[in-house]
């Protein structure tokens, strides 16, 4: 299975169209907020099932902003995370997501990427793919890739400028 993790798009979807036409075929895409109106239209783009949650920039929608979500033997707990303090580091989102029986946890807002795997909850931001804010300043994107035994596999890519 192969799963594409975006965030922080803001509106502006020129770069996720490109991620989407230079990885397809995706079996699954993971949006962790920030959409700013743009839901319907990433549910159309998108060549598969989009699992979403709402943002600190996302008012007026009905997306949820937390969701958890079963593949294979693994829950993943899905949160934009400004609610979380993970601005400062993945401490209290990874106690949420063990507290819902999580093992792994999806977050953006930071716009900075992050895959985390030291303990028992993963935790994997893919950063901005629209305003990256990590020192090389290039969008970014996670794809996961599960295999045949159930394990995650993650890997972090940047667009060119």
């Amino acid at each position: 299975m192969r799963v594409l993790i975006v965030s922080d798009t803001h509106g502006k979807n020129g770069n996720l169209e490109k991620v989407l036409r230079l990885v397809a075929p995706l079996d699954l895409v993971f949006h962790l907020g920030d959409l700013e109106g743009s839901e319907g239209y990433i549910e159309n783009i998108a060549p598969c099932p989009v699992h979403m949650v709402s943002g600190n920039n996302d008012f007026f929608t009905s997306v949820p902003a937390e969701k958890i979500v079963a593949i294979g033997r693994h829950k993943i707990f899905m949160s934009h995370g400004h609610r979380y303090g993970v601005s400062f580091d993945t401490v209290r989102i990874k106690e949420v997501a063990r507290e819902h029986g999580c093992d792994v946890v999806f977050f953006g807002h930071t716009h900075r990427p992050v895959i985390d795997q030291e303990d028992e909850v993963i935790a994997v931001n893919p950063g901005s793919i629209s305003y990256p804010r990590q020192e090389n300043r290039r969008p970014s994107y996670v794809l996961m890739d599960i295999d045949r035994y159930g394990d995650l596999h993650f890997s972090l890519y940047f667009l060119e400028k």
